[in-house]
């Protein structure tokens, strides 16, 4: 029973995975001309078109996409907790659960995000490989703000580690 369950949460959150990063490269405007962007759509547009023809988008804000995250994320919250044996009696403490977990998971991204960006900085600085540009898309409107209250000292750029300090700490407070 623990390798179904294991097996079960690892697939429903690599779908969540997939619908939160989408969301995520909507927000920061990606290039979804990428390689892993366009992997990303390709698993994703199979919730997210149908959507789309009831739900429109309200200004900037695609809420077929909104909607697809919360509903994946609801399945794998559900999904865990039935195969656990909970019960679902409180529907507040159901969307808690969910809330929290989408949260860490989106702190989680944005972490190994950084993480990725400060090593690419090293191995490939101006270089071309599929996914740095998106890397570089999705964390430089966090590091920007940082980088302005804290510039680089010299050549060093400490705007990655504050910013994964942050990560941290609001990973902690999750728990």
């Amino acid at each position: 029973m623990e390798a179904i369950r294991y097996i079960v949460d690892t697939l429903l959150w690599l779908l969540t995975l997939a619908f939160v990063l989408r969301l995520l490269f909507q927000w920061v405007r990606a290039d979804f001309r990428d390689p892993m962007a366009d992997a990303i759509v390709r698993v994703t547009n199979w919730l997210i078109l149908p959507l789309r023809k009831v739900l429109p988008p309200v200004g900037k804000v695609d809420t077929a996409t909104v909607v697809a995250v919360l509903c994946v994320a609801s399945v794998r919250t559900l999904a865990t907790l039935a195969l656990a044996g909970v019960s679902i009696g409180d529907p507040v403490l159901f969307l808690r659960i969910t809330a929290v977990n989408l949260a860490d998971l989106v702190l989680r991204i944005y972490l190994f995000a950084m993480l990725l960006y400060w090593l690419t900085s090293f191995v490939s600085p101006g270089g071309y490989a599929p996914g740095v540009r998106l890397l570089a898309q999705l964390c430089e409107p966090i590091l920007r703000p940082v980088r302005r209250t804290i510039p680089p000292i010299g050549q060093i750029d400490f705007s990655v580690l504050w910013v994964s300090i942050v990560i941290g700490a609001l990973l902690v407070l999750l728990r």
